[in-house]
């Protein structure tokens, strides 16, 4: 047997003793988990600086702080989550228990990516917690001190046995991948994200893809493009690119291509510094290979901001390429990483047509003042999300689900979303053995008149919230007249 078949396996027979059934004892984890992130602060930070070069600051607002509190509002809100869910009922039911009641779906596998190695794979953690099951986690090679770190420490905080760490490469991976898992959540590309759904329909595993794509970013010439430029080019360099839900390119009229570029210009200037090879809020792309990668989709592209590199240190500075075709070779994949190509197009509806002819994105960026536009893109082009007026930002707030659609992935998770992801939502109705007699019309012989009192009890809409305040409304009365009788009796 081997390695990764004795970690699954001693996740399933711990997750079937039944422990994660308890909310007490979901809350005991996510509680270590959160000692984890605030006790080893130090130790993650060192690991992210030497994956990627970001500073500790950078570390802390990217990657831990989102991750406390996505851990903090799960054992805040865990009772109302896992309790029962009343539903609308019919005729039928009227007098029965009918709800929906959240259940472990089982040994989820994590597979983490390596731009945020550490929020990317633990956040998918907190809600497998949270809906009590056992997860195996895979956090990505390629950073490899982060998952070196995790893969040592975690184990300090988290029952060991039930939320496994497991390190390695593409072979460790696809022997993961034989295994038979309740759910996989994997984050990562799109080629990559195939394989693992071809793999978990060997098991009719459910999927979870959190993919990227070219989340392009339309720019009105009537906003403020001061505003506007500002905004994007935090949110295009943030991580040196390498964030899935980054402008992946421009899309504005000619008139004001040189404006953008210009605005952008200042802003890395004021950002980064006049050489953000020496900032230390400016890091590096992950390895030589991404590197020489990037290097070779500027290829053809005039570079009208940035362009400087180097190899040794995997630096290449922010930079914009102007005058760039949907035939230019950074228009050809993702590009994760600091370039920022701006495309040219007549009017909106060339936007919009551009977008739509494409695969769909992890995220549509709009800026503009007009709300009519911001109405017309979201109603005509479809994305795992749509921003107007800023970047990246949706990723922190907890209600809304972040996933993508179609190429850039599916499933979704954060806060109350990741909970139900990982659960399986399951339907009860709780009957009383009485009252047999409203069942007789489903009983045989079936005749027009047993038809007919079916079609009445099953198609007729209840508004179950509406009835019970009439039945109080009626009592209600009813005491109150007697009340008043009983009064006027007296005197």
């Amino acid at each position: 047997m081997s390695r990764d078949q004795l970690v699954v396996q001693r996740a399933r027979k711990s997750f079937q003793t039944g422990n994660t059934r308890h909310l007490e004892y979901r809350i005991h984890q996510l509680e270590g988990l959160h000692r984890f992130i605030t006790e080893r602060q130090k130790d993650i930070a060192d690991a992210v600086k030497r994956d990627l070069g970001r500073s500790e600051n950078a570390v802390d607002l990217f990657e831990t702080l989102g991750l406390e509190g996505d851990i903090k509002l799960a054992i805040e809100k865990l009772a109302e989550w896992a309790a029962p869910r009343p539903v609308e009922k019919n005729l039928l039911t009227l007098l029965d228990e009918v709800y929906i009641q959240p259940e472990p779906l089982g040994v989820v596998l994590i597979i983490g990516a390596w731009n945020y190695p550490w929020a990317i794979t633990l956040q998918p953690l907190v809600g497998a917690i949270a809906a009590g099951n056992a997860a195996v986690i895979k956090p990505s090679e390629v950073s490899s001190h982060s998952a070196k770190v995790m893969e040592e420490l975690l184990p300090l905080y988290l029952d060991k046995d039930l939320y496994p760490v497991v390190t390695g490469g593409v072979s460790e991976t696809q022997e993961l991948l034989k295994q038979r898992f309740d759910h996989i959540f994997y984050t990562g590309n799109s080629t990559v994200g195939k394989l693992v759904m071809e793999a978990a329909a060997r098991h009719l595993t459910p999927v979870t893809l959190e993919l990227g794509g070219k989340s392009p970013c339309y720019i009105d010439k009537n906003c403020d493009l001061t505003i506007a430029c500002r905004r994007i080019t935090w949110g295009k360099f943030v991580n040196c690119g390498q964030t899935c839900i980054a402008p992946d390119y421009i899309l504005c009229e000619p008139s004001i291509q040189d404006r953008v570029v210009e605005e952008i210009k200042k802003c890395i200037k004021e950002f980064y510094t006049d050489n953000p090879k020496t900032f230390e809020d400016y890091g590096r792309i992950i390895n030589q290979r991404h590197f020489k990668r990037l290097m070779a989709l500027m290829e053809g592209s005039t570079v009208a901001v940035g362009g400087d590199s180097d190899e040794t240190q995997c630096y290449i500075a922010p930079t914009v390429l102007k005058d760039v075709t949907e035939t230019s070779k950074v228009m050809k994949e993702e590009i994760f990483g600091p370039l920022l190509p701006i495309i040219t197009v007549s009017n909106v509806d060339e936007a919009i047509q551009f977008i739509n002819e494409r695969e769909k994105p992890l995220v549509v960026y709009v800026f503009t003042h007009d709300n009519k536009l911001i109405r017309r893109v979201r109603a005509e082009t479809s994305s795992g999300a749509l921003l107007a007026n800023d970047c990246l930002v949706h990723f922190t707030v907890s209600a809304l689900p972040f996933g993508g659609v179609g190429n850039s992935g599916m499933g979704c998770y954060h806060g109350k979303h990741g909970f139900d992801q990982l659960s399986h939502l399951r339907s009860c109705l709780i009957k009383q053995l009485n009252k047999e007699g409203v069942n007789s019309m489903r009983y045989p012989p079936h005749t027009a008149k047993k038809l007919g009192w079916a079609r009445f009890f099953l198609l007729k809409q209840v508004n179950v919230c509406r009835l019970r305040r009439m039945v109080l409304l009626a009592i209600f009365t009813g005491l109150a007249a007697f009340l008043v009788q009983s009064f006027l009796r007296r005197r």
